[in-house]
């Protein structure tokens, strides 16, 4: 082993503090192609950022030796819905590392039992179903259904699917059964 651990540095992945940026000065590290654009995820993504802004704030690393130039490593589809509103610069986190299978292989799907947690949050925060249903750019019966989600089933079986990516119809089969037979079937 070389050294103790109390004397090993940590590198920080991110700066300390986060910037506004001019998107003409963001060099994207790929294209963001009509195909995309036509996506279901970009118009959900589109209707966030319209209700509620950007949650999540694009990644970018400085470029060396070219002064306030930055390269894109996450949020291609965010920068690219920002420019095509005529937005002027966004908020970023700047990256002490560029390479950006860092970032991309680091993204994991939200587990469907989070999903319903995140929307129960956020109704209990104020937020209306039809809000919620624009911001994520669902219809509303697929946020009361996720709302509903874990009505019905047991608490173990929550705990073991928590964080598991299940299809949605799982829950209403679940919902047919015993508590015994959900833990059994899970």
């Amino acid at each position: 082993m070389t050294g103790s651990p109390r004397n090993r540095k940590i590198k920080l992945a991110f700066e300390t503090t986060s910037l506004r940026i001019p998107l003409g000065d963001i060099e994207p590290i790929r294209v963001v192609t009509t195909a995309i654009k036509k996506s279901v995820k970009y118009a959900q993504i589109a209707a966030s950022i319209r209700e509620v802004g950007i949650i999540e704030p694009p990644v970018v690393v400085r470029v060396k030796g070219k002064e306030d130039r930055y390269r894109l490593l996450d949020g291609h589809m965010r920068i690219e819905i920002l420019k095509e509103r005529g937005d002027k610069d966004v908020v970023c986190l700047i990256a002490t590392d560029d390479e950006a299978i860092t970032y991309n292989k680091r993204i994991s799907r939200m587990a469907i039992v989070q999903e319903h947690k995140m929307i129960l949050k956020a109704l209990e925060k104020g937020v209306s179903e039809e809000r919620l249903a624009r911001a994520l750019n669902v219809n509303i019966t697929t946020i009361r259904d996720k709302r509903r989600l874990l009505d019905g089933i047991c608490e173990e079986v929550e705990k073991l699917l928590q964080d598991r990516m299940v299809p949605i119809n799982t829950f209403s089969e679940l919902k047919k059964m015993r508590p015994m037979r959900q833990i059994e079937a899970a």
